[in-house]
């Protein structure tokens, strides 16, 4: 048998010949898009869980503002920030507000009689030291929480702007203490989703004459609040408002911001002045190369 024969019975009992691969890769790997759901197309229970996770928990680590101010203080809810600006430390009894972007919780407030501030919470001095603030509902969860206090304003200034109105004389040491247990106490409790959408209804407690008889204190009692009832009812409960006159379940936080308020009783009767300040804005920063781009610094005259 020749050689060449030898060759060819070889070549019959062999594999294929190797598939032919270029011999230089593709300038371009082929790319999978990524398939994301939009937000709003979500279940709520993701939703609430996903912004649940991004809460500013005491130990989370959510990211610390690169510093604290409060702008000169007045009973505006405009866009001006008016200097000198000072540094602030959080202190219990401070009452922090905010009004976001969301068109919807503006439009549920003015049907309820009300504008922006849409949110409001109380700082308090957790048992290590550390301060910390309550809010019901943050960020359209469906609890009341305990939360970091400067990274959860930080997060509030990310999505529009926030108000301090800061104590004028700081509480005693057993003010402070009942401050404490109502927010420990209430912390994780449900907000009150369903009474809060009753205000736009005639079953509402805010009223020109019912709410002289109806809106009560609960104290620790209750069940779910919304967020300016529970500020209203932490104050009543360290006796920083009278338990009297104070109507937590119709009190808004406007009412909280400009010490008066539409009601007549709400408006005669709800003074935080003189014990806490009038509201100043609150930033992060004070210098204009952060400021955001809507914001325009008004010098003190």
């Amino acid at each position: 048998m020749t050689p060449l024969c030898l060759v060819a019975l070889c070549a019959v009992g062999s594999d294929p010949a190797p598939y032919p691969y270029p011999s230089q890769p593709p300038l371009t790997p082929p790319l999978a898009k990524e398939r994301r759901v939009p937000f709003y197309l979500k279940p709520i229970e993701t939703r609430i869980r996903e912004k649940v996770a991004n809460l500013a928990f005491p130990g989370s680590g959510k990211p610390e503002p690169p510093g604290s101010y409060l702008w000169q203080p007045i009973f505006k809810e405009d866009h001006l920030l008016r200097g000198p600006a000072r540094p602030y430390v959080p202190q219990p009894g401070d009452i922090v507000l905010s009004a976001d972007g969301s068109i919807f919780w503006k439009v549920m407030h003015n049907l309820a009689g009300t504008s922006h501030p849409t949110h409001s919470m109380i700082v308090f001095a957790m048992p290590d030291g550390k301060m910390g603030i309550l809010e019901g509902g943050p960020h359209d969860t469906m609890k009341c929480r305990v939360l970091d206090t400067l990274p959860h304003m930080f997060s509030y200034e990310a999505e529009g702007r926030v108000w301090v109105r800061a104590r004028a004389c700081p509480l005693t040491p057993e003010q402070s203490a009942r401050l404490t247990e109502f927010a420990l106490a209430t912390n994780e409790r449900e907000f009150a989703i369903r009474r809060l959408a009753a205000q736009l209804t005639i079953f509402r407690t805010r009223g020109p004459i019912r709410t002289a008889f109806i809106g009560k204190p609960h104290g620790i009692d209750h069940g779910s609040y919304f967020c300016s009832e529970l500020v209203a009812e932490a104050c009543v409960y360290a006796g920083l408002l009278d338990a009297r006159t104070t109507r937590p379940s119709a009190t808004y936080p406007r009412d909280l911001f400009m010490d008066h308020s539409l009601n007549p009783y709400l408006s005669k009767h709800l003074k935080l002045a003189p014990a806490w300040n009038p509201p100043a804005r609150w930033t992060s920063w004070t210098n204009g190369t952060n400021a955001p781009c809507e914001s325009t610094v008004e010098p003190k005259r």
